[in-house]
């Protein structure tokens, strides 16, 4: 089941990035929760979580850093790209009967690392 599951995550993104709404959003149950804790908004179902997504008035991209997870829970490190302005994403989905059933998605806008750690750190591989 895992790997069913994470093909049908890599799909949502794929669609995502392709724009097709449709396939976007087949992984959700109809009564899917969407919440983004930052903003304090709640999307619920299937419909109303396609709908304020489909009405993005940016140009969006996604890339997917990574996918990790395993049976109903799942968490997804995505760079969303709005007009050019990338946003770093963090999804987390959780699933059942392999539909999602409640997502959190929190976003983190970029920074530039301070001077004093210069010498400790090193770039994160594209």
């Amino acid at each position: 089941m895992d790997s069913r599951i994470r093909v049908t995550i890599e799909e949502h993104w794929r669609a995502s990035e392709a724009g097709d709404i449709e396939a976007e959003h087949a992984m959700y149950a109809p009564d899917a929760i969407l919440d983004y804790p930052q903003s304090g908004e709640r999307f619920r179902g299937r419909a109303t979580i396609s709908a304020q997504r489909s009405g993005h008035p940016a140009d969006r991209h996604f890339t997917v850093r990574k996918i990790a997870g395993g049976l109903n829970l799942w968490v997804s490190e995505v760079t969303i790209t709005y007009d050019g302005v990338p946003s770093y994403s963090v999804s987390i989905m959780e699933f059942e009967n392999e539909q999602v059933v409640h997502e959190t998605q929190y976003f983190a806008d970029a920074f530039h690392s301070p001077a004093w750690r210069a010498a400790l750190a090193e770039p994160i591989p594209v």
